[in-house]
């Protein structure tokens, strides 16, 4: 029984990852006989699973949408990792904390009392890295919008804050082919072609309000990497744009300085005891902090944005200070 059922759930797996399996191909891949995947097929549809048979040289099955939700099969590692995503999903979307704690409370209603004690175990506790959880969390309707235009391939419309603009200083609106929702550093960025700079353009969705309704479809462009995951990695690790760049003469060795600036940093020997550092940032007040952060006396070159972010910083501290 137990044997049946762990082929079950490896059959359902397949058919939930392609669109079309054929009935030869699945039976290679569970490595049983055609006959006993065409009874699996007949089990899963007795749970309520719609899979649909096609006859012919080149029949096979396909799991369509159901109307119902049919009974959940987890394994063991399936399991944990549902549970582990319920109890973490609040930690970058807000708005979704109840219907979170519901699931977890429905699928742990449904397990089996050994999978029940696994997961009543792994009890784990979020911790969020910024001190204004505001910064990172983002709506999850906000989410669900953008996502359905990269779906659909429709522009999007939406303002957006700008690194180191008050709250609700919005720019004017932008309008953006949306191609992919990605996370990176416990946030959420769309990538899309920015119509109006003819760019390839990464935004932080928390600081987007997307707008309705929403443009017309597009014919989706080739990101100038490989994959997705390239193309943010060179963005935010030395090779792509920051949201703010900074340069400053720093009174001090370009050797010492270089061994503590970072990867993505410029260090340039101006004299033996001085040398430009050219540092990238998410915000001009980050990036301001950054700067001071050296032991040594320093000249902020530019730009304007960062000198008032540096002039605003030195303020609080000496206010701090008294």
């Amino acid at each position: 029984m137990s044997e049946t059922s762990a082929r079950l759930l490896a059959l359902l797996s397949l058919l939930q990852a392609r669109r079309d399996w054929p009935g030869a191909l699945l039976a290679e891949r569970l490595e049983v006989s055609p006959r006993t995947v065409r009874r699996d097929v007949d089990r899963l549809r007795d749970l309520g699973y719609p899979v649909r048979a096609s006859k012919g040289p080149d029949g096979g099955y396909r799991l369509d949408a159901g109307a119902d939700l049919p009974p959940l099969l987890f394994d063991d590692d399936q399991a944990i990792a549902v549970a582990v995503a319920l109890q973490t999903a609040t930690t970058t979307v807000t708005g979704i904390e109840e219907g979170a704690l519901r699931a977890l409370a429905t699928v742990r209603q449904v397990m089996p009392a050994r999978l029940r004690q696994r997961v009543d175990a792994l009890q784990v506790t979020t911790v969020d890295r910024w001190a204004d959880s505001k910064r990172t969390k983002v709506d999850s309707e906000h989410l669900i919008a953008i996502g359905t235009a990269v779906r659909a391939r429709e522009v999007l419309r939406f303002d957006y804050a700008s690194p180191g603009a008050a709250e609700g200083e919005w720019v004017p609106p932008r309008k953006v082919e949306p191609h992919h929702l990605v996370t990176w550093g416990g946030r959420w960025y769309l990538v899309g072609w920015d119509l109006d700079r003819k760019d390839w353009r990464t935004f932080r969705v928390d600081r987007m309000q997307p707008k309705t309704p929403t443009g017309p479809r597009f014919t989706p462009r080739e990101l100038p990497e490989p994959d997705v995951a390239t193309y943010i990695s060179s963005r935010f690790t030395g090779r792509g744009e920051w949201p703010c760049k900074g340069e400053a003469i720093l009174q001090a060795k370009a050797s010492d300085i270089a061994r503590w600036a970072g990867r993505d940093a410029v260090v340039e020997e101006i004299t033996p005891t001085t040398c430009r550092l050219i540092l990238p940032g998410w915000s001009w007040t980050g990036l301001a902090a950054t700067f001071g952060m050296f032991d040594c006396d320093l000249e902020f070159v530019g730009p304007p944005d960062l000198k008032a972010a540096a002039a605003a910083l030195a303020a609080r501290y000496t206010a701090a200070a008294s």
